[in-house]
């Protein structure tokens, strides 16, 4: 073969090879599907923006164990942000607290306890007597605080819990499903981010009795930072977990296990499953002007629209350049105008799947112009005919 063949050879066989490396490197890689979980109902999703990354049987009414005090505790936190009570208020101990079976915090008879140990007695030491200690502080007893709960379970849309005491003891009617556990979990770390970090708590001596949190990936998974374990013969051993790795929060929920080991080692798994596989990305911030528009017959002629909270987005891996979003602005927007008021959409596409519908709103109140400016703008419409537009 002449030089020249060789040369043209030499040069379509290069060719060739770097349009294979090419298109290997653009070639989509499939998701795979999650790790097999050995538990009664399970689900693993992003905290920002709510998707579901895995999940069976996830809408089961199981029953929760001590994950119920996951709403005992919400409720108290709420009653502390509105300020019907405060964490150095003392709760006295009462005979049905103190006797209370179970995982206990080794409350006293009789005793005033303060609220924030109780707390840490209920995140940490998992304690049934100061579960009851605290329902019966807030509510008078606990059937009273029982209401409490499922009123809040009711307004977060928890669809499949139903809630008869607050620490989580086996009773009829009492139940809550690995999709409502998420959504709970959501609400508290975001309502809550300086009382959630206790979740993360390791260990908590009271009355000089030192117990250590029952959730091992504490210790194994320096990213999780929560929330809570719960074991009864009828519920299994079960785990509710929630891991921060860099801008990204993941929920996983695992009910009914056969062992301590296996609930932390399968919610390790869907944790890293969902990390290894996925990337959550915060494409616009909350509360800051994504564009302007005309405003009629106003105090002012702009004004600045945007989204009310912050606009994330969860995606396969490698995929964040397929993302596209379209900002769509009302037309002819006439004052007055109040904070907030919805005055157009924010949509987010990956591919030819919509995965992110908001409402663009108003982020400042505008009051009607005076007569001048009424009448200047009346007359501008007419010329302009914006509708059209």
């Amino acid at each position: 073969m002449n030089p020249f063949k060789k040369f043209t050879v030499f040069l379509l066989f290069g060719l060739l090879v770097t349009l294979f490396q090419a298109q290997a490197e653009n070639a989509e890689i499939a998701t795979p599907p999650p790790p097999p979980i050995a538990a009664a109902a399970y689900i693993l999703q992003d905290y920002h923006t709510g998707k579901i990354l895995a999940e069976n049987n996830a809408d089961a009414r199981l029953a929760p164990a001590s994950l119920t005090k996951i709403m005992t505790v919400y409720v108290v936190f709420r009653e502390l942000s509105n300020g019907h009570l405060h964490l150095d208020d003392n709760a006295t101990i009462s005979e049905k607290a103190w006797k209370s079976p179970g995982s206990r915090m080794f409350l006293e008879l009789g005793n005033q306890v303060k609220v924030e140990d109780l707390l840490k007695g209920v995140i940490i030491q998992s304690g049934n007597d100061a579960s009851v200690a605290l329902a019966e502080h807030i509510a008078g007893d606990e059937t009273t605080f029982a209401d409490m709960m499922n009123q809040h379970a009711v307004r977060l849309g928890m669809t499949n819990s139903h809630f008869k005491n607050s620490d989580g003891l086996p009773m009829e009617d009492h139940y809550t499903s690995a999709r409502d556990l998420a959504i709970l979990t959501t609400a508290l770390i975001k309502e809550f981010p300086d009382y959630y970090r206790w979740f993360s708590q390791k260990d908590f001596t009271f009355n000089k009795i030192v117990q250590q949190n029952r959730n091992m990936l504490l210790s194994r998974d320096e990213s999780v930072d929560g929330v809570k374990t719960g074991f009864t013969d009828d519920a299994g051993y079960c785990l509710v977990a929630s891991a921060l790795r860099e801008d990204m929060r993941l929920i996983s929920v695992v009910m009914g296990t056969r062992s301590a080991n296996a609930r932390a080692n399968y919610n390790q798994s869907l944790l890293n499953y969902g990390f290894r596989f996925f990337e959550s990305h915060r494409l616009y911030q909350g509360k800051t002007p994504l564009t302007e528009s005309r405003i009629w017959k106003g105090a002012i002629k702009t004004l600045p629209l945007g989204l009310g909270e912050d606009l994330y987005a969860t995606i396969p891996r490698r995929q964040y350049k397929d993302l596209k979003a379209v900002i769509t602005v009302d037309k002819k927007i006439t004052a007055p105008v109040k904070e907030g008021d919805k005055l157009g959409s924010v949509k987010v596409n990956l591919k030819d799947e919509l995965i992110a519908d908001k409402d663009l709103i108003a982020l400042k109140p505008v009051d009607r112009g005076n007569i001048f400016q009424r009448l200047y703008d009346s007359v501008m419409i007419m010329i302009e005919k914006p509708d059209e537009k």
